[in-house]
């Protein structure tokens, strides 16, 4: 019995020692782990959610958790219309901005082509809504001190000035920069940097610069311009897409930058199919074009087509039942190859369905100008409206020439909110057009413009933090009030 408790005795000496190292071996790794770096650390969805620098999903409604650019602040020195487009979108899109006008005068366009006595012009209330208004007089030193408070205060400047208006008010890109480095500066000119770059530009201008009126119109006729404003307000569009990227890039650098977008280049950015058919031609004639149908040499440059389609699929504007009266009855038809045979059914020709002047696209090419004549008879028989409907059920492109008028009236734009009533304090209510880009979290606030001005106190105060007695000092400057005129003599 006494070896035997001695040979225990032994045994539990030994393990004693071997215990105390496995209880440190256990320790070690402890330690070890614990000294890991968390990253080593098996993420939770949350730290996942945080790693790619973006908030967790919002499990608010869509629309209701905000707009795209809420936060963003934006000061306005724009006028007329490509760069007051630019910044009606920003606004559309949540970002506050804040225009910038002279005190007595405001944007030109207040009082041009005035429809309503004593009202802001259509001209400028559809271009201005969702903004806030301030007058100030720059080259007053009160109101310099205002526009370098707001200048830090604010994410991008916009402007369409004249080349080298902005730096003569003493707005240059380094004056900017060091006053705020994070700011974007955005601006419209009418050509980019080369041997135009100083000149003036306007809508029509751009158009015929950027190569859209050169392709426009009727073979045996002059250039034309287009209804659509794409020098100004297509410009306009291209300068919002450049500031929305640059505030993306602030995300990565910390920094602003300019953008600039050209007139000349947001026309041929629209009109770039005419420049691939420029380069098309070197390799022979433009088989779409109803020219080559008619056996009429092609020139050197990309010709004038008429109302011919730019995309390869033969179509013609066609007159409708009323079009004596009524310059808006027609529609434009395209006699695209998959539904060939259903347009012969519609228009009562079978035949051409195996007539082997019609049955393909090639044999077509010659006789189009003939085709559209016998697809003609067939649509003045019937309204815009009537062709659209015995088309859409052959799923046979075609399109109605809409007007103004209907435009206006149509509820299923209304119901978009493409086109928005708005009320106005002077010429009470006014359609305006609403945001052209739908985001399904951004619910666009489309509201009226402002009046010259409407927002100075408001700004002085919330925005820029000035006391009652500092803005009564401005006041009493003339950097936000336009100066008296002299009293008539008796």
């Amino acid at each position: 019995m006494a070896l035997k408790k001695k040979g225990n005795r032994a045994k539990a000496k030994t393990r004693k020692p071997q215990a105390k190292a496995k209880a440190k071996a256990a320790a070690k790794k402890v330690a070890k782990r614990a000294a890991k770096p968390a990253a080593k650390a098996k993420p939770k969805t949350k730290a996942k959610a945080a790693a790619n620098g973006l908030p967790r999903p919002s499990t608010k409604p869509y629309g209701a958790a905000g707009k795209a650019l809420d936060g963003i602040k934006v000061l306005d020195f724009t006028h007329v219309q490509s760069g007051p487009t630019c910044t009606q979108l920003l606004a559309y899109m949540g970002a506050d901005v804040i225009k910038v006008e002279r005190p007595g005068v405001g944007d030109i366009t207040r009082g041009q082509l005035r429809d309503v006595k004593g009202a802001d012009s259509l001209y400028f209330t559809m271009l201005n809504g969702t903004k806030r208004s301030i007058t100030i007089d720059s080259k007053n030193p009160k109101g310099k001190e205002i526009l370098e408070r707001l200048i830090k205060h604010c994410d991008v400047l916009v402007e369409n000035f004249a080349p080298g208006a902005l730096d003569r008010m003493g707005l240059t890109w380094d004056y900017v920069h060091k006053t705020n480095p994070r700011m974007i500066v955005a601006s419209i000119k009418g050509f980019g940097p080369g041997r135009y770059e100083d000149c003036k530009v306007y809508e029509n201008i751009a158009q015929c610069a950027g190569g859209s009126a050169s392709t426009t119109g009727f073979r045996d006729g002059p250039p034309l311009v287009t209804g659509a404003q794409i020098g100004d307000s297509g410009t306009g569009l291209h300068l919002a897409f450049g500031i929305v990227c640059a505030l993306m890039q602030r995300h990565l650098t910390g920094r602003g930058q300019k953008v600039l977008a050209a007139m000349q280049d947001g026309v041929l950015n629209l009109a770039r199919v005419k420049l691939r058919d420029q380069q098309r031609l070197a390799h022979g004639p433009l088989t779409e074009y109803s020219q080559y149908g008619e056996g009429i040499p092609f020139g050197e440059a990309t010709p004038r087509a008429g109302n011919d389609s730019g995309g390869g699929q033969p179509g013609w504007i066609l007159k409708c039942k009323g079009w004596e009266k009524d310059p808006n009855a027609y529609v434009y038809f395209i006699t695209q190859a998959p539904v060939w045979g259903a347009i012969c059914d519609l228009i009562g020709k079978p035949e051409w369905k195996t007539d082997p002047d019609y049955a393909t696209p090639p044999a077509r090419l010659p006789r189009l100008m003939q085709i559209f004549a016998t697809i003609e008879e067939w649509t003045m028989t019937k309204t815009k409206f009537e062709v659209m409907d015995l088309c859409n059920e052959k799923d046979i492109p075609v399109g109605p020439i809409l007007s103004m008028k209907e435009i206006a009236e149509d509820e299923s734009l209304r119901k978009t909110g493409t086109v928005v009533e708005v009320d106005h304090p002077v010429r009470g209510k006014y359609l305006t057009v609403g945001s052209p880009v739908k985001l399904s979290d951004t619910v666009p606030a489309v509201k009226r413009a402002p009046l010259l001005g409407e927002h100075t106190d408001e700004i002085l105060t919330k925005v820029l933090g000035y006391s009652t007695k500092e803005i009564a000092e401005i006041k009493s400057s003339g950097a936000i009030t336009a100066p008296e005129k002299p009293a008539k003599a008796a």
